[in-house]
C-alpha cells in the first residue's frame, strides 16, 4: 500500500500542476502575443504613418460633428488617463508596501523565531522546576522528620493539656491555699499567745484590786459592805480563748506541706515538657530510614527530565539559533537587493506616469489653445503642444509596454505561483498536509523521532498549538511515558508508614499523687471540716462582755454612803482602779480579740475553700490519671499516624500538582502556531500580496495603454496644426416671411 501509493503520488501531482497551470498558461499566452504584436503594430503604424495614411497626413476634413467626435475623443482618452494614473498610484504604493514589508519582515522573522526560541527554552525549564519542586517537597518533609520530637511531641502535648491542665491548676490552688492557711494559722496562734500573755498581766492587776477591796469591805468601819461581797466574787479575769480542734488542723497542714505539693506539680511538668524529647529518642533510627526513602523518591521522580525527550526541543532550539545568526548575515545582502529592486520598480512607476503626464499635458494644452472656428492650418502652438504630447505619450506607451508586459508575466508567474503553491495550501492547511505525506521529508516524521507508537501529523499539531494545547497532548507524550508511575511514591511512602506503625514511642506511666498523698488530703479535708468558728466567736464574746465599770460605779455609790472619810477614799481609789484595768482591757485585749477575731474568720474561709478546692484536686487528678492510664497509647499512635500521613500528604498534593502541570500547563505551544502565523502574515498577507499588487498594478496600466494609444493619436489631430485647410461652411438659406397686412375700412 505504502509503495503504490509512493509510485502513484508523482503522477497525481503532474496532473493537479497541470490543471492548476492551464490558466498561468492562457495568461502567459496572452502576455507573449501583447509582447510581440505591441512593438510590431507600433512599428507598422509608424512606417503607415510615414507614408502618409493611417492617419499620418496632416490634413483634417472639417464637418458638422468634427466637435462633437472630438468631444467624445477627449472625455474618453481622459477616462483612459485616469484609469492609468488609478494603476500608476496603485503601483507606487504597492512598491513600498513591499519595501515595508521586506524591511520590517528581516525584523518580523528574527522576532518570531526569537519567540520560538524561547518557548522551547522555557519547555525544559518548565520540566526542571516541576522537579526541583520535588526536591523542596522532600527537604520540607526532611525537616519535618528531623524536627519530628516538637512537632510530633507538642500534637501529644496538646491531647494532654485537655486533662492535665485542670488537675494541675486545682493542685497549685490547693498548694497556695494550703500556704495560705498554715499561715493564718500561725498567724492564729500567735495572736492566742499574745492575747493570753495580755490577759494573764491584767488578771493579776484585777486580783491585786479585788484583794484591796475584799480589805476595805472588811473593816469594821465599812457600813453597809456585806452585799458588795457578792459581787466581789464575780470581779475576775480569769479567762482564755481555747480552739480544740486547732492543733489538729495544724497538723494536718503540716503534712500537706511536708508531701511537698510543689515538687509533684514540678515532675508532671518535667514529664509533661520532656515529651518532645522522648519522642525524637524513640523516632531516631525511624527518621533516618525515611529520609532514606525519601532520597529514592526524589531519584523515580527525577527519572522524568530522562524521559521527556527535551534533548529533541534543546536540538531545534539550536537550529533555530544558527538560522538567526544566517538571517543576521544575509540581511545586509537582502537590504541592498530590496533597495535595488526597489529602485527598478520606482523607474517603471515613473516610465508609467510619465505616460500619464503626457497625455495630461495633451489634455490640458489642446482644449486651452483650441480655438474651433479657426482654420486647422491655423491653430495655435499650446494646442499643435498638446496634441505633440498626445502623440508623445502614445509613441512612449508603444515604446514600453511591451518591456512592462515582459516584467508583468515574469512578476505574475513568480507572485502567482508562489500565492497557489504556497500562502493558498498554508491557508487552507493543504501544505501542511503535503509536508505530513509519509516519505516526503522523513525528517518530519515526528513520532518515530519521539518513539511513538503511531505518528503524529502536523495538521494535528498545528491545531493543538493553535488552542494552545501542552506538549503532552499535542505531542502524545503519554504513549512513551508512564506519568503515573513516575509520580506514584506510594511503595515509598507505605514503607515509611511501615516505619513508624513498628516504632514503639515509649511513655512512661506517671503517677499524679500518691495514694498515701490522697489520704492525707482527705485527711486534710476532714480536718477543715471539724473547726468550729462558732465555738471561738462565742469565747470571744465572753472575753468582750467583761466590764469592771460596773463594778467601779457600785464601788463609788458604796463609797459616797460611806462615813468615814478613810473608808470611802479607799473605795474610790480602788474603783478608778478597776475603770484603769477597764481602760486597759479596751485598749490592748479588745483589739487583740478582734484580731483573733478576723483571723478566724479568714480561716473559715480557707477552710470552706479548701473542702472545695480538695474535692475539685481529687475529682481532676483521678480524671487525668485515668485519662493517662487509658489514652496514652493510642494517643500516641493516633498522632504519629497523622503525623506520618500529613508528610506523605505533601506527596500526595505534589503528585497532583505535577501531574497536572505536565499534562495540561507545561509547554503550551501557542507561540509555536503564532509563528507560523507570523511568518504566513509576513510572507503572503504583506510580502505576496504587495508583489501580486505591484504586477497587477503595472497590468491594469499597460492593458489601458492599448485604448491610450488609440484615443491619443485620433485626439492629436484636433489638437495639431495642418499642413492643408479645409473649411467647413455652414450655409443657411434664409427665405422671406411674409408679414400680414392690416386693412383699414
Amino acid at each position: 500500500m505504502g509503495k503504490k501509493s509512493r509510485h502513484t503520488l508523482p503522477r497525481v501531482s503532474l496532473e493537479l500542476v497541470l490543471i492548476y497551470r492551464v490558466g498561468y498558461l492562457v495568461c502567459v499566452a496572452i502576455g507573449v502575443v501583447y509582447i510581440v504584436l505591441m512593438p510590431l503594430v507600433g512599428f507598422f503604424l509608424a512606417c503607415c504613418r510615414c507614408c502618409g495614411n493611417c492617419g499620418g497626413k496632416m490634413y483634417q476634413k472639417q464637418t458638422s460633428s468634427t466637435d462633437c467626435r472630438r468631444r467624445t475623443l477627449y472625455w474618453s482618452a481622459f477616462v483612459t488617463t485616469v484609469i492609468i494614473l488609478a494603476g500608476n498610484i496603485c503601483m507606487f504604493r504597492s512598491n513600498e508596501a513591499f519595501k515595508q514589508s521586506v524591511d520590517g519582515g528581516v525584523v518580523e522573522l528574527n522576532k518570531t523565531i526569537k519567540n520560538v526560541n524561547t518557548f522551547l527554552t522555557a519547555v525544559p525549564q518548565q520540566v526542571n522546576f516541576v522537579v526541583d519542586e520535588s526536591y523542596k517537597t522532600v527537604q520540607e518533609v526532611s525537616r519535618n522528620l528531623d524536627a519530628i520530637g516538637p512537632q510530633l511531641g507538642a500534637e501529644i502535648q496538646e491531647k494532654f493539656r485537655g486533662p492535665l491542665n485542670p488537675a494541675l491548676r486545682s493542685v497549685r490552688l490547693l498548694d497556695r491555699e494550703t500556704v495560705n492557711m498554715d499561715m493564718e494559722l500561725k498567724k492564729l496562734n500567735s495572736s492566742l499567745v499574745q492575747l493570753q500573755s495580755s490577759v494573764d498581766r491584767l488578771q493579776a492587776n484585777v486580783t491585786v484590786v479585788k484583794n484591796r477591796i475584799n480589805q476595805t469591805l472588811s473593816k469594821p468601819t465599812c457600813s453597809n459592805c456585806d452585799r458588795m461581797k457578792s459581787e466581789l466574787r464575780k470581779l475576775t479575769l480569769d479567762t482564755s480563748i481555747s480552739i480544740p480542734s486547732l492543733n489538729e488542723l495544724q497538723s494536718a497542714v503540716d503534712d500537706v506541706i511536708r508531701t511537698d505539693l510543689q515538687s509533684k506539680i514540678k515532675e508532671v511538668e518535667d514529664y509533661f515538657n520532656g515529651i518532645p524529647q522522648r519522642v525524637t529518642n524513640d523516632t531516631k533510627d525511624v527518621a533516618e530510614n525515611s529520609k532514606q526513602r525519601l532520597d529514592e523518591i526524589r531519584t523515580q521522580i527525577a527519572q522524568v527530565t530522562k524521559d521527556i525527550p527535551l534533548s529533541a526541543l534543546t536540538n531545534a532550539s539550536k537550529t533555530l539559533e544558527q538560522v538567526q545568526e544566517e538571517i543576521v548575515k544575509v540581511t545586509p545582502q537582502i537590504k541592498r537587493a530590496e533597495h535595488i529592486r526597489w529602485g527598478v520598480c520606482v523607474v517603471l512607476c515613473c516610465v508609467v506616469l510619465l505616460v500619464v503626464v503626457c497625455y495630461i499635458l495633451g489634455l490640458v494644452l489642446g482644449p486651452v489653445g483650441l480655438s474651433p472656428t479657426k482654420d486647422p492650418t491655423k491653430r495655435s502652438c499650446t494646442a499643435d503642444c498638446g496634441g505633440t504630447f498626445l502623440m508623445i505619450g502614445a509613441g512612449f506607451s508603444f515604446l514600453f509596454s511591451w518591456l512592462f508586459m515582459i516584467v508583468v508575466v515574469l512578476l505574475f508567474l513568480l507572485g502567482g505561483s508562489v500565492y497557489d503553491l504556497l500562502c493558498q495550501p498554508w491557508n487552507n492547511g493543504q501544505l501542511l498536509e503535503l509536508l505530513d505525506t509519509p516519505g516526503l521529508i522523513p525528517e518530519l516524521e515526528i513520532g518515530p523521532a519521539l518513539g511513538l507508537k503511531s505518528n503524529i501529523s502536523i495538521p494535528d499539531i498545528y491545531r493543538d498549538c493553535e488552542e494552545n494545547q501542552p506538549l503532552w497532548t499535542t505531542l502524545r507524550l503519554y504513549e512513551v511515558i508512564n506519568l503515573d508511575d513516575l509520580l506514584n511514591v506510594s511503595k515509598y511512602t507505605d514503607e515509611i508508614r511501615l516505619y513508624f506503625d513498628n516504632t514503639d514511642i515509649t511513655l512512661s506511666t506517671i503517677t499524679l499523687l500518691s495514694p498515701d498523698v490522697k489520704k492525707q488530703l482527705s485527711s486534710f479535708s476532714t480536718s477543715t471540716k471539724d473547726f468550729d468558728s462558732t465555738a471561738v466567736t462565742q469565747q470571744i464574746n465572753n472575753v468582750s462582755s467583761i466590764n469592771l465599770n460596773t463594778t467601779a460605779d457600785q464601788l463609788d455609790r458604796l463609797a459616797e454612803a460611806q462615813t468615814n472619810n478613810d473608808i470611802r477614799l479607799e473605795l474610790q481609789t480602788e474603783a478608778m482602779d478597776l475603770r484603769q484595768i477597764q481602760s486597759d482591757i479596751q485598749t490592748v485585749i479588745t483589739p487583740q480579740l478582734e484580731s483573733i477575731n478576723s483571723t478566724v474568720k479568714d480561716l473559715q474561709s480557707f477552710v470552706q475553700e479548701i473542702n472545695g478546692t480538695v474535692g475539685e484536686v481529687l475529682s481532676n487528678v483521678e480524671a487525668a490519671q485515668d485519662f493517662l492510664n487509658t489514652n496514652t497509647t493510642q494517643i500516641v499512635e493516633t498522632e504519629s499516624r497523622k503525623f506520618v500521613d500529613c508528610q506523605m500528604g505533601y506527596f500526595v498534593v505534589y503528585a497532583d500538582w505535577a501531574n497536572l502541570t505536565i499534562t495540561q500547563q507545561v509547554g503550551r505551544c501557542g507561540p509555536v502556531a503564532g509563528a507560523v502565523d507570523s511568518v504566513d502574515i509576513i510572507v503572503c498577507s504583506h510580502m505576496v500580496e504587495s508583489l501580486n499588487a505591484f504586477w497587477f498594478s503595472l497590468g491594469w496600466c499597460i492593458i489601458f495603454f492599448i485604448p491610450g494609444i488609440i484615443f491619443s493619436i485620433k485626439l492629436a489631430k484636433y489638437y495639431r496644426r495642418m499642413k492643408y485647410s479645409d473649411v467647413y461652411d455652414n450655409h443657411i438659406i434664409m427665405n422671406h416671411i411674409p408679414r400680414a397686412q392690416m386693412k383699414f375700412t
